[in-house]
C-alpha cells in the first residue's frame, strides 16, 4: 500500500476534492502529503479560496437560447466578412 504521492498527483486530488470526486483513500494520502509539502499546501489554500469566491459570486450565465442567437449572429458576421 503506497501512501506517498508526487505533487502533481496531490494537486489532481485537490482538484477532485473541490468537486467532491475524491475517494476517502485519496483524501487521506493528500492530507499526509500536505503535512510535508509547502507548495501543495499553498496550491490547496488557493484552490479552496478560488472555490469559495466562485460560490460567493453573483455570476449569471447566458441561457442556451441567447447563446445560440449570439453564435448565429457571429457566424453570419464571419461569413459576410469572408465574402
Amino acid at each position: 500500500m503506497k501512501i506517498m504521492m508526487p505533487c502533481d498527483k496531490a494537486n489532481h486530488v485537490c482538484d477532485k476534492t473541490q468537486y467532491k470526486e475524491a475517494t476517502l483513500w485519496e483524501l487521506i494520502k493528500l492530507n499526509i502529503h500536505l503535512l510535508y509539502c509547502r507548495a501543495c499546501r499553498k496550491y490547496t489554500k488557493n484552490n479552496t479560496l478560488l472555490t469559495k469566491k466562485i460560490k460567493e459570486s453573483k455570476i449569471e450565465c447566458l441561457d442556451n437560447t441567447r447563446k445560440a442567437s449570439m453564435k448565429k449572429n457571429l457566424d453570419k458576421a464571419i461569413s459576410q466578412h469572408l465574402n
